[in-house]
Order: structure tokens, then C-alpha cells, then sequence
């Protein structure tokens, strides 16, 4: 018997992956549980088990090249005798894939069968083999894809598939007929196409978006249809300095300070830390403070601090270093960067005065920190000082937080760190 090896889905976003490379060859022995590749998903490198226990008889993606998720990417055979009927099969399934159409025009002007025959699958394992863009395509048209005979490789059912069912592609049908009077009608104005990027000429190198990337530009196309706001307030940091200064040599870190102070400000302010859903607000377990982080090889990966609210700062500082290195040698899980609740995002770090961030989608609220700089102040008394602030500017999304819940909220967390930040060593 020959199995298929499919791209898996290691996230909830993930649509694609990237063969990073092949623990196994073709021809090795494989047990099942075992792993045979390791994909490259939106933000991590993942080992791949194998369900099945054989031969790795083929790989039809190799290392390097991407796949859709639920697509085969090997083939394993239980016994030996049948690594070469392995390999034509996939020969076959890559040459019907990629050969065209021989009667294109008889196809598509072929009107539909009044009954469909229902085929209870498409794959050797017993389902429905499809790709996620002819998925999205059927629901979308209302088309059922068990009726479907897929067409890509494997039986694997795609958007041309879909197409063709719902008579998409099909072109008028050319008719040669007397001309008869008619009445002149005024024609439909046609909405142009939107016109294509302009390939430049003068550009010296051309870096394609990694896996990483891609799934960046995914996510912030995404945040943009959310109605969003910023709110800015100034925070006075002399005792967290302070305080900084006093547990630094202890291993602890800027970061771990502040997730711990919002974390206990969001105790006060849950809706912060809630996010918008069709049905309603929806209010998490726990308190999980996302950290974004910049990858050394382009994108963003935001490392999660679970129930930052429940841990001491030494030991949340703990686990953001050990967060943060296993993020820039991409093995987080998924609910590792995946799960946050709230999102903080410090560019004070790099001299920055102040700016806005970007709402994450699934998340109501990103705090965005600028850095601590001496400022010249007065006092009630009118009396002129120095004294070290920062800014920070929250982002909201308004379907479900109000400016006076950001407000409050930045207050609450100013009056913590101004007059009692040591609170957050206990």
C-alpha cells in the first residue's frame, strides 16, 4: 500500500509551508511517529512525523520549495517491492498535472450533468484532498467539493476544478446567426482592472519574502480593515529606573518589568485585554503579554509571556530569554507566539521617541513604548526639575474598547509606575 505524505497545518493561519529539509531519503525505512521532514510554518521550523511505517519512496516537494497545507509532499511505501510503483505513480500524477487541456474548447462549452456522481474522497487516505484557495473558492461559490473530481496531483481537487463546476472560466460560446433588428441599449460601463505593479528596471537585486515575512504581510493586511485609534499619555520613570537599576545584576530585564506592570494594570482593565468576535467581546483565560520581537533575517515573531500577571519578575525574565533565543533559532511552537492576549512593543530601546503600532489581528490592544529621555518639569508648585519620561501610545480596536477604557487604563498603569513599581518584585 502507498501513503501519502501531506503538508501539514502548524497554525491557525499558516496556508502554506516551506520545506526547510528532508530527515529522510528516498529509499530509507521510516517507523511511524517518526520524523521524515522539517517545514518551515508561518514563524518556526517544525519536524514532521510520518503516520505511516515503510519506505520513504519519493519526495514530490523538495527541500527549498513550498507547498499549500493538505498538499503531498511524499510518498511512503510499506514494503520495498513497492518503492517503484511509488515513484510512477507520482511521475504519472506530476505529468497529468502539468499536461494541458488536449480539447479545451469541447470542455468548457459542455453543458453540466443534470446529476453529479458523489465520490466519498479523492485521496488514498480516504478524504477529501484539497487546496485551501479551492476550498475558500467553493464555500465562497457554494459549490460541494465531494462532487468534484480533482484534477491536481494525487486526485488533489484545485480552483480550476471549482471553476469548471460553477462554469467560471467558460468563455461565450461563439453562434453564427442572421442578424436581427434590435433596439439599441445603452452599453454596461465595464470597471477597469487595476492596473499591475510597474516592474522597475533599475533595481539591482530582488529579495523574495520568506515564509516569516509572508505571513507578516498576511497578518498587517488583515489588521487594516479593523477601525483602530491610538491614545498617547507621558509617564514619569525616575523610580522604575530605580528599580531597574537595583535588579538588573539579578538577571532581570526592561521587558519583564513592564509586561509585569501591565499585566497587573490589565487585572483592572479586562476589556484591554479582550478581543472583537461576530458573536461578541470575547474574554480570555488568562493574561498572555505578546512581546514583538525583529527576526535577524527579516519579519516580526511575537514571543509570548503566559499569565505574566500570576509570575515574579525574575521569573518572567527568565522565560523571555529563553523565549527570545529559541524564537531567532525559529523553535517556538506555535503557542508560543501565538496565544498573546495583549501586545507590547518597544522601540525605546533604539532611541525612539514615540510611534504607533499596528493592531495584531485577534488581540484589542498593542502598547506602544517609546524611550525614557530627561525632561525639563514643574511640580504643582510651579517649581522647575528634571526628570526622566517616556511615552507610550496604546492602540485599540474601537468595535470593542472606548477612548475613556484606554484612558483609564494608561492611567492606572502610569500611577503604578511612577509611585509604586517596586510592588512588582512580590
Amino acid at each position: 500500500m502507498i501513503n501519502e505524505v501531506f503538508m501539514p497545518a502548524l497554525s491557525s493561519t499558516m496556508t502554506e509551508g516551506k520545506i526547510v529539509s528532508w530527515v529522510k531519503s528516498p529509499g530509507d525505512k521510516v517507523e511511524k511517529g517518526e520524523t521524515v521532514v522539517v517545514v518551515e510554518s508561518d514563524k518556526a521550523d517544525m519536524d514532521v512525523e510520518t503516520f505511516y511505517a515503510g519506505y520513504l519512496a519519493t519526495i514530490i516537494v523538495p527541500a527549498g520549495e513550498t507547498a499549500d497545507v493538505g498538499a503531498a509532499i511524499a510518498l511512503i511505501a510499506e514494503t520495498e517491492a513497492e518503492i517503484a510503483t511509488a515513484k510512477q505513480q507520482a511521475s504519472s500524477s506530476s505529468s497529468t498535472s502539468s499536461a494541458p487541456d488536449p480539447t479545451p474548447v469541447a470542455k468548457q462549452v459542455e453543458p453540466a450533468p443534470a446529476v453529479a456522481t458523489i465520490e466519498p474522497s479523492n485521496g488514498a487516505s480516504g478524504r477529501l484532498i484539497a487546496s485551501p484557495r479551492a476550498k475558500k473558492m467553493a464555500k465562497e461559490l457554494g459549490v460541494n467539493l465531494s462532487t468534484l473530481k480533482g484534477t491536481g496531483p494525487h486526485g488533489r481537487i484545485i480552483t480550476a476544478d471549482v471553476e469548471a463546476a460553477t462554469g467560471k472560466s467558460q468563455p461565450a460560446a461563439i453562434v453564427t446567426a442572421p442578424p436581427i433588428a434590435t433596439t439599441p441599449v445603452a452599453a454596461t460601463p465595464v470597471k477597469p482592472a487595476a492596473a499591475p505593479t510597474p516592474v522597475r528596471t533599475d533595481v539591482a537585486q530582488l529579495v523574495p519574502f520568506n515564509t516569516l515575512q509572508n505571513a507578516v504581510i498576511r497578518n498587517m493586511m488583515t489588521s487594516l480593515q479593523v477601525p483602530t485609534y491610538h491614545v498617547g499619555y507621558t509617564i514619569t520613570t525616575d523610580k522604575l529606573d530605580k528599580l531597574y537599576k537595583q535588579v538588573k545584576s539579578k538577571g532581570v530585564t526592561m521587558t519583564a518589568i513592564l509586561a509585569k506592570a501591565v499585566a497587573v494594570t490589565l487585572e483592572k482593565h479586562p476589556l484591554l485585554n479582550a478581543s472583537y468576535s461576530d458573536r461578541g467581546v470575547q474574554h480570555p483565560n488568562g493574561i498572555n503579554i505578546s512581546v514583538a520581537v525583529a527576526m535577524d533575517d527579516g519579519g516580526l515573531i511575537t514571543p509570548v509571556l503566559r499569565n505574566a500577571n500570576q509570575l515574579d519578575i525574575y521569573s518572567l525574565s527568565r522565560a523571555w530569554k529563553d523565549l527570545v533565543d529559541r524564537a531567532r533559532s525559529k523553535q517556538l511552537q506555535p503557542d508560543e507566539y501565538s496565544t498573546g492576549t495583549f501586545t507590547l512593543s518597544n522601540l525605546g530601546m533604539f532611541g525612539v521617541d514615540r510611534f504607533d503600532a499596528i493592531l495584531p489581528p485577534g488581540q484589542g490592544s498593542i502598547l506602544a513604548i517609546g524611550a525614557s529621555r530627561p525632561q525639563v518639569v514643574a511640580n504643582a508648585e510651579g517649581l522647575m526639575g528634571v526628570r526622566q519620561q517616556m511615552q507610550v501610545n496604546i492602540t485599540c480596536d474601537h468595535r470593542i474598547i472606548y477612548g475613556a477604557h484606554a484612558a483609564a487604563f494608561l492611567q492606572d498603569l502610569a500611577k503604578l509606575i511612577e509611585t509604586d513599581p517596586t510592588s512588582l518584585t512580590m
